[in-house]
């Protein structure tokens, strides 16, 4: 099998989904352990191979990729070490760093590659930094930037630059999922049905993304053309930073870069 889930939580089965989906992957390429029998359950839903323990996975797979929580990252790096001997081991694990990764596996012959990706990859648009910096062999960075690149975009960064990946595009779909929310409190507030109230809000913070990616516009330049003098959305634009709003999503992502340093 090409590629093995060592974890199959909310963002492994993410990528899983995501890649079987859109043909990134086959089924029958794929497999996955996970000691929680409801995340094989699903894994197998998808066609996955479920595997009955972590020494079965990285025996039968090309590369390996972990995806479980911070604070079980260390046994699991020791339990795989000797099993993982030049392979490919990708890591999605939050705030645990590439030397920490090395120093747990223990062999000196595995080669590396740590990406942060966020969870709007099972619809094909999520985000993925990737350590710029990787032992991985040209063609496995080939290989795994082109599964990956099929659930978004990706962006190749220095490794110490992690910790503010996590901070914006790991915890942006829980902010942007709050401001959409907030703008559909607006339209329920003055009359719109809370289904159509939700479509609108979230089409719109769509369409305002596309202008940004697609249409090549600095997200200044879509501000300023929806502003029309002394017209309806200046005064909405006032109201939000009365509130702050630009300083209090600043220190969200700070705040979430922080703890993101301190994870291990």
């Amino acid at each position: 099998m090409k590629l093995g889930f060592l974890g199959n939580g909310n963002m492994g089965y993410a990528i899983l989904k995501g890649l079987l989906d859109r043909g990134g992957l086959k089924p029958e390429e794929t497999a996955v352990y996970d000691p929680a029998q409801a995340a094989l359950e699903r894994a197998q839903a998808l066609g996955s191979h479920a595997c009955a323990s972590e020494e079965e996975l990285v025996a039968g797979c090309e590369i390996v990729l972990a995806a479980v929580k911070p604070q079980y990252a260390k046994a699991l790096f020791e339990k795989i070490g000797a099993a993982m001997s030049g392979k490919l081991l990708v890591s999605i694990v939050a705030g645990y760093d590439v030397a920490s990764i090395r120093a747990a596996l223990g062999v000196s012959d595995v080669r590396v590659l740590r990406v942060m990706p966020n969870t709007p990859a099972m619809v094909g648009a999520g985000v993925f930094g990737m350590d710029i910096h990787t032992d991985a062999k040209p063609e496995e960075k080939e290989a795994v930037a082109g599964w990956l690149g099929s659930l978004g975009i990706v962006e190749w960064v220095d490794e110490s630059l992690f910790p503010v990946v996590t901070g914006l595009s790991g915890g942006g779909p829980a902010y942007v999922a709050m401001f959409i929310e907030a703008l559909a409190d607006g339209g329920v507030k003055f009359g719109l049905r809370r289904d159509a109230a939700i479509r609108i809000a979230a089409q719109t913070v769509y369409g305002s993304a596309k202008l940004v990616l697609e249409g090549g516009q600095h997200p200044a330049v879509v501000k300023d053309n929806v502003c029309s003098p002394a017209g309806t959305t200046i005064e909405g634009v006032q109201a939000l930073e009365d509130g702050g709003f630009r300083a209090t999503v600043i220190r969200s992502v700070e705040k979430s870069t922080l703890k993101a340093l301190n994870l291990k």
